[in-house]
């Protein structure tokens, strides 16, 4: 490695997978640079959360980083690990920082189908990270009245539209987007695009929302238009808009292998549609990417917090590390794009096909165990699926 890659550390289970991944598969092969980080929740409460930032913040410098699963602290985390506040989640604060698109994707192995049994590629699913539900604004309203819509301009322009007239009790919720979040999404959508040479899908709802959803089809569209379609013609890859409606019936009859754009909640709900069709959370790779050309990959599950407290009391634990494994390999994988290493490339593919050997060999954790079609297979715990990897890998790099 000519340079490094931030690392950041995480909690419970998979952090204890990251220092086994570290150990086993990585050190021995390669001489490792990173600019560490540990967002463990203890150490985000005594920073203050400061160490976050400046992780994200380092993502921007390096242009790669590679990230463990993290806890989102609610009221019951807030008491054990007896916090000073109740943090946000680690991950909406470095996609703020990044101004970053969330691409999801399946790891395709023999023997885990995808229930949908017309996908024979991955499908990957990319989410616009900001606005929509997650920063909105809600009333419950007590009884009759008048709701309004209103925006006053800091020139002094009122814009006001009548929501409803309500005739009795109810609820109120205002959402709300910018022009820059919407067009840094498409922007990373079509670079992520163009980088992995897979066709684009996008769709709303714009028959319905005519200035929400229409204007999210206009950027898209403006973007494409502008600054994309000469490229995409030359790769031999396509943009295609629909109405999400249409979308999510078309994605069920096509054999995948494209970019699936969605706003924030769609993308939210269908990336979990998504990925338990697919088999597993377990099996999902993840990368966030900003449109200044930063990466930060990670494992799209939490922090398998059932099977930490079972650790801690000694007993065996058989947990997934296929996808934090790829999140190490695809941020090898992009610093030596990026660095001009085709052996940190190649070391990064060698890695991920002994991952994928193991588990089609018949040896895996037991969480893949109960959905594989593979018969007489072995269910492995954590160090020892960690150490058929290594043994696989040995034998690949020999």
């Amino acid at each position: 490695m000519t340079a490094p890659l931030v690392e950041m550390d995480g909690d419970e289970m998979t952090r204890i997978l990251w220092k086994m991944i570290k150990e086993e598969l990585l050190l021995p092969f390669l001489e490792l640079r990173t600019e560490y980080y540990d967002l463990g929740l203890a150490y985000r409460n005594e920073t203050d959360d400061q160490v976050t930032v400046d992780s994200a913040n380092a993502a921007l410098r390096y242009g790669v980083a590679v990230k463990c699963a993290t806890i989102t602290p609610n009221a019951d985390r807030m008491r054990e690990y007896r916090l000073k506040k109740m943090w946000k989640s680690p991950n909406a604060t470095i996609r703020a920082i990044l101004d970053g698109t969330v691409f999801r994707a399946p790891i395709i192995v023999k023997g885990i189908e995808p229930c949908v049994k017309n996908w024979t590629k991955p499908i990957t699913l990319a989410r616009h990270a900001y606005g929509d539900v997650y920063k909105n604004a809600e009333i419950k309203v007590p009884g009759p009245g008048k709701a309004q819509l209103v925006f006053t301009g800091e020139d002094g322009t009122v814009l006001c539209e009548t929501i409803h007239q309500f005739t009795g009790p109810g609820i109120l919720q205002g959402i709300h987007n910018t022009e820059r979040s919407i067009t840094s999404f498409a922007r990373a959508c079509f670079n992520y695009a163009a980088d992995t040479r897979q066709d684009l899908w996008f769709g709303t709802k714009d028959t319905i929302s005519k200035q929400y959803d229409h204007a999210f089809k206009d950027v898209f569209q403006k973007i494409y238009e502008t600054e994309y379609e000469k490229k995409f013609r030359e790769l031999g890859i396509t943009y295609f808009y629909t109405l999400i409606d249409d979308a999510v019936a078309r994605v069920m009859k096509n054999p995948g292998g494209f970019i699936w754009a969605c706003k924030n909640y769609d993308g939210d709900v269908m990336s979990d549609m998504v990925s338990s069709a697919f088999g597993s959370l377990g099996m999902m790779t993840s990368v966030l990417v900003s449109p200044s050309g930063a990466y930060e990959y990670e494992a799209a599950h939490g922090t398998v917090q059932r099977h930490y407290y079972k650790y801690l009391k000694g007993e065996k634990t058989s947990t997934n590390s296929v996808a934090t494994i790829f999140a190490w390999s695809g941020a090898l994988r992009k610093r030596g794009e990026l660095d001009g290493s085709a052996a940190l490339c190649r070391f990064a593919e060698k890695l991920e096909e002994a991952t994928v050997a193991v588990i089609e060999g018949g040896k895996m954790t037991g969480d893949l165990a109960g959905i594989t079609s593979l018969e007489n297979v072995s269910v492995l715990g954590s160090e020892e699926f960690i150490g058929a990897i290594r043994e696989e890998l040995e034998k690949r790099l020999a």
